[in-house]
């Protein structure tokens, strides 16, 4: 069991009419890894989180956790597989209606794992590990600055305490400091949840910062595979035109003239 990879997806698809957005995904991602997918805008990285998680059904393909192909479990237990996934959102995905505290045990709120008095003390002790103070817990969405709501965010997604995290372009809107705090609270998160990790992401330096292993999307399909500390020397033109932003080379981008 200690060798199946934590993720294991294979021959991945999903087409929304004739564009073929994951052309046949195949991914391994072992217990204890931090993997960054990369990839340009549009090339499918989160249409592939949306559908291990659920979000969208795939054309066809399997996604496995733990050797089970969640696909094909039963409603209830691929909903309890499913659970053990936290997810921090693009653009924080926070609920305007709340106050933070109840954004960030929305979930457990929800299982009913614990009372409101509970989940409000609980919220102070999240909040916390990701730097901020249990005052922020009464404000609304609204009032927090764009760091502030993503810290807010991945408190949330660490509330489970989960053993797989998701993060969908974490750094995106935020400054080059901020991108970096994110990144040190995400890394922090990780290993003390010691939690299998998987960011999507177009950011290099983001990609350093959280990656142990890293892989490019292109096409629909996983092109290259390996150390993220290989990113900007892989040996695979694709990926070396992307990492270093070249305009020439095998990616040709479609301009309208």
């Amino acid at each position: 069991m200690s060798d199946t990879p934590r993720i294991r997806i294979r021959g991945l698809r999903k087409s929304f009419g004739a564009n073929a957005v994951l052309d046949g995904v195949d991914l391994d991602v072992p217990r204890g890894t931090s993997m960054v997918v990369i990839g340009g805008s549009g090339s499918g990285k989160s249409v592939l989180l949306k559908c291990i998680l659920g979000l969208v059904a795939p054309d066809a393909g399997s996604v496995e956790i733990d050797g089970q192909d969640i696909l094909r479990l039963p409603w209830r237990e691929r909903r309890v597989a499913r659970a053990r996934i936290g997810m921090l959102f693009q653009n924080g995905a926070l609920f305007d209606s709340l106050p933070v505290w109840e954004n960030v045990t929305f979930g457990l709120l929800a299982r009913r794992m614990l009372s409101r008095r509970a989940a409000r003390e609980q919220a102070g002790a999240l909040l916390a590990q990701v730097g901020l103070g249990p005052e922020v817990g009464v404000l609304a969405p609204a009032e927090l600055s764009g760091g502030m709501q993503k810290r807010v965010a991945l408190a949330r997604a660490i509330a489970a305490q989960p053993d797989i995290l998701f993060f969908d372009e974490p750094t995106t809107g935020l400054d080059p400091i901020m991108g970096a705090v994110i990144d040190g609270l995400i890394v922090d998160c990780v290993k003390r949840l010691g939690s299998t990790a998987v960011a999507i992401t177009h950011d290099m330096a983001s990609a350093g910062r959280i990656g142990d292993a890293a892989a490019m999307l292109y096409r629909g399909r996983i092109i290259w595979s390996g150390p993220a500390a290989r990113l900007m020397d892989s040996g695979c033109a694709e990926v070396e035109q992307f990492t270093h932003g070249r305009r020439e080379g095998p990616i040709q981008m479609a301009l309208r003239r």
